[in-house]
C-alpha cells in the first residue's frame, strides 16, 4: 500500500516508496521518448530539424518553473531537462539523418 512521506515508520517504508516512484518516473520518461520518435516522424515530411531553438528554451524554462512551483531547486532541475533535451535532439538527428553539428 502507497505510503506518504508521513507515514513512513522505517527506512524500508522510504525505500519501498522511492522504489515505486523510481518505477513511475521511469514509465512517464519511457512515454515521454514515444513522444520524441513522433516527433522525427512528424519532422521528416515537414522539413524540420530535429534542434528547434526556441522550444528548446521554452522546454528548458518550463521545468525551471515547474521546478520552483514545486519547490524544487530550478538550477538543478534544469539541468537534468537540459540532459533529456539533449539525448532526444541526437536521437532525432540520427532518426532524420541528419550530420552531427
Amino acid at each position: 500500500m502507497q505510503k506518504t512521506p508521513a507515514e513512513c515508520t522505517t527506512m524500508a517504508d522510504v525505500r519501498v516508496e522511492i522504489d515505486r516512484l523510481d518505477r513511475a518516473l521511469m514509465k512517464l520518461l519511457a512515454e515521454r521518448w514515444g513522444y520524441i520518435d513522433r516527433a522525427a516522424e512528424i519532422k521528416r515530411p515537414l522539413k524540420l530539424k530535429a534542434d528547434i531553438p526556441a522550444r528548446v528554451a521554452e522546454v528548458r524554462a518550463n521545468a525551471r518553473r515547474h521546478a520552483s512551483e514545486l519547490g524544487l531547486d530550478p538550477d538543478f532541475y534544469e539541468g537534468i531537462w537540459a540532459q533529456l533535451i539533449d539525448h532526444a535532439i541526437a536521437h532525432e538527428r540520427r532518426l532524420l539523418g541528419e550530420a552531427e553539428e
